[in-house]
């Protein structure tokens, strides 16, 4: 933890309330756990840490004008705003650099007027290694008033390795000898030795060499997004194009994995092979059929088995899901991806480590991912609807000026991925955001009704072909949907979806019930166009094959050689609840499992017994079943955000509170006192007393948390330095318990 210079502790001890509630509005973390008062507030605010998460919404320009303080040596001195428009160049207004120069006030980065403008010394962490691109300063003559003639007698070799340096890093590689420009700039004192292979160039000397821009041109204006006009009803259709060819390839994805479960790999995820697979059956690319995975496994529309191996399969929710309309099951699907924790884009690529990242993994999981999706949204919303920027790298330009520090090193492909998934969601369309995807960030409660209006309406017929087809001009109601579904097959989803008719679809209906009679009542019935000759031919030449052999289930059977035997059973009125069926004259059968036709017939008074398949009697005395233990991580959760509105509300009391008088630690009898004293309430016992007992008296004594004095009692009980976060000074109990007293002053 840095020292905090005493002008930010009186600074903030001159604001008004409503000053240090914004501040703590902006800093969060500054009211975790609530400060004791002023001291405290001010200490956490010089925290590397916490400087660092202050930085990171701040813009280009504030970030130059932070840059330039700690050029300045801000976090040592005091400068003057005079000098930080010496550093900027004439290309800053004096009206941005006065809102960048409040924007740091108000996180207490900056304090003081503008004559004496400080900056916390953690500051320095935040700029780059080397600020502005410049060198360290030199004391020899570099630093001097002979700077200038030093440059004028520069021969043409020696200035352009300086203007090499000069434009950064200041820091260059060279073993050259004292006749080379490198050597003779040493001499000369132009350029400084790091160590046998490095050299550095002064900050003087580059600050001289770069005239009045010291610092470069700073990017005052956010850069052109480029916005055109591709028209509201044109983007909201597409999406609405989008939104149910996903919704069929989150369906087909459900029904395949339900027939073939893919296996969970030992290193959990799931495999390429079978990712491919997924690809092949949902007819997308292996990007987006990473995505839809990611999507439904955190939807809870699949799940991994207990089962040994586990593996990838749906879970009871997915019937829930499928049988609900398109509006509700796009908003679960959109709103689970905009709350993702996880990067599907890296899906594909490899760890640090070398190793291939897979779907499902513990690779992909990014918690800051959902921060990031909002923020491209976001700036996807601040266009009016209808309009999208010149292209996705545009929009990535913008969002990296606003926010330099956010998204990491791979800032720009985050950008581009968010777009790409909310164009196959539906949630971006023609690089627009669609109504559906407005409501989706700004009221998610609008988001059915907003995706209703967009969907055209349903239709309650289709059009047959002569190519044994039929063209669905539109989402069709959903009892049309579920008969076309059992009588033939999707062969290309979309605005307008074409089934196929097929011997294997007709007979899958005619499997669940249907009756020739019924599939030529549905063809002309919610057929627009005269139904085709050869579809009537084909579904009468299955129809007439169809159910000549019959199967049926039988969990158990019964047999005798005696044939009055078995139709004595039969003719028992516990034939009616065995359920049983003679299908021979020495044998029945029974739907019901073997162990429970026993004991039925048992109950009945006959005596029969269990055989295998190759006649041997079997004991099915029930043992008990065993399984292996389901071995699931805890689910992790983020906590949650501190509400701005309390936060705020500590400031006052805060700004009120003053540091509480020294207690004086007073020893027991006959033990040796200590000879420090520190701001401790008069109520606290002993190292080994209970912490809840005190915690009140520390806190009404103003310098103590909860969990500061919990850590200190800890400290103390192991005969180490306690020490309090307000006053600082410290305690070295000795052995023993002790107590303590107020001194009054």
């Amino acid at each position: 933890m840095d020292q905090v210079p005493t002008p930010l502790v009186d600074w903030l001890r001159a604001q008004d309330d409503d000053t240090l509630a914004e501040l703590v509005a902006l800093r969060p973390d500054l009211g975790v756990p609530p400060p004791a008062d002023v001291t405290v507030l001010a200490t956490r605010a010089a925290v590397r840490a916490s400087v660092h998460r202050a930085c990171d919404d701040l813009d280009t320009v504030t970030l130059a004008v932070l840059e330039a303080l700690v050029v300045a040596d801000a976090d040592r001195e005091s400068v003057d705003r005079a000098e930080l428009v010496r550093l900027l160049g004439p290309d800053l207004p004096a009206a941005v650099l006065g809102a960048a120069l409040d924007a740091l006030r108000a996180r207490a980065v900056l304090w003081g007027p503008d004559t004496e403008l400080s900056v916390v010394p953690a500051a320095r962490d935040v700029v780059p290694r080397h600020p502005g691109g410049l060198g360290r300063p030199s004391s020899g003559l570099a630093g001097s008033s002979a700077l200038s003639e030093l440059l004028d007698e520069l021969e043409p070799d020696e200035r352009r390795v300086l203007d090499v340096l000069a434009a950064g890093p200041p820091i260059g590689r060279s073993r050259g000898d004292s006749h080379s420009a490198v050597g003779r700039l040493l001499a000369r004192g132009l350029l400084l030795r790091v160590d046998p292979d490095t050299v550095e160039l002064p900050r003087q000397v580059g600050l001289a060499l770069r005239g009045d821009r010291p610092l470069g041109t700073v990017a005052v204006t956010a850069p052109d997004i480029g916005a055109r006009d591709r028209g509201t009803d044109v983007v909201d259709g597409t999406a609405a194009g989008a939104a149910l060819g996903v919704l069929r390839q989150v369906e087909l994805l459900i029904a395949f994995w339900s027939r073939t479960p893919p296996p969970v790999l030992r290193s959990g995820g799931l495999g390429v092979r079978e990712l491919r697979r997924a690809a092949k059956e949902m007819d997308v690319d292996e990007t987006t059929a990473a995505l839809l995975i990611e999507i439904t496994l955190a939807a809870d529309l699949v799940g991994d088995t207990d089962g040994v191996p586990p593996e990838w399969v749906p879970t009871t929710a997915a019937d829930v899901w499928t049988a609900g309309g398109p509006e509700l099951r796009w908003s679960l699907l959109a709103r689970t991806w905009l709350a993702l924790p996880r990067l599907p884009g890296l899906v594909g690529r490899r760890d640090d480590a070398g190793r291939p990242v897979s779907a499902l993994s513990d690779g992909t999981r990014r918690p800051l991912a959902p921060r990031d999706r909002r923020r491209v949204l976001a700036g996807l919303a601040e266009l009016p609807p209808g309009t999208a920027p010149s292209s996705p790298a545009a929009l990535a330009d913008l969002l990296a000026w606003r926010a330099p520090r956010r998204g990491g090193r791979m800032r720009d492909e985050v950008a581009a991925w968010a777009i790409a998934e909310a164009t196959v969601l539906g949630v971006v369309a023609l690089d627009a955001l669609s109504t559906p995807g407005r409501a989706l960030l700004e009221d998610p409660d609008e988001i059915v009704a907003s995706l209703r209006a967009v969907l055209p309406e349903p239709v309650e017929h289709v059009l047959l072909q002569a190519d044994l087809t039929a063209v669905a001009p539109g989402p069709l109601v959903p009892e049309l949907a579920r008969e076309l579904d059992l009588v033939a097959e999707v062969e290309s989803a979309g605005g307008a979806t074409v089934y196929r008719f097929t011997e294997t679809t007709i007979r899958r209906a005619l499997d669940a019930g249907r009756s020739a009679a019924d599939l030529h009542e549905l063809l002309v019935k919610r057929s627009a166009t005269p139904v085709p000759q050869g579809l009537t031919y084909l579904v009468d030449d299955v129809a007439r094959r169809h159910g000549r052999l019959r199967g049926g289930a039988a969990a158990a059977f019964l047999r005798s050689d005696d044939e009055v035997l078995i139709s004595e059973v039969l003719a028992h009125p516990a034939a009616a609840a065995c359920e049983l069926r003679r299908i021979a004259p020495t044998v029945a059968v029974s739907p019901l499992p073997l162990a429970e036709l026993l004991d039925g017939l048992r109950a009945a008074g006959f005596s029969p017994a269990a055989e295998g398949p190759g006649g041997a009697v079997l004991d099915l005395v029930d043992r008990g079943r065993r399984t292996s233990p389901a071995r699931r991580a805890p689910q992790r959760s983020l906590p949650p955000e501190p509400d701005p509105t309390q936060l705020a509300a500590l400031a006052p009391g805060c700004a009120r509170a003053t540091p509480s008088p020294p207690c004086a630690v007073v020893p027991p009898t006959g033990a040796p006192a200590p000879s420090t004293h520190c701001a401790v309430p008069p109520s606290a016992t002993s190292p080994s007393g209970s912490v809840s007992s005190t915690a009140t008296a520390w806190r009404a004594s103003g310098c103590w948390s909860r969990s500061a004095w919990a850590a200190a009692w800890w400290r103390a009980a192991t005969r180490r330095t306690a020490a309090c976060c307000a006053c600082r000074c410290t305690v070295s109990p000795p052995s023993g318990s002790w107590r303590t007293e107020h001194v009054e002053d």
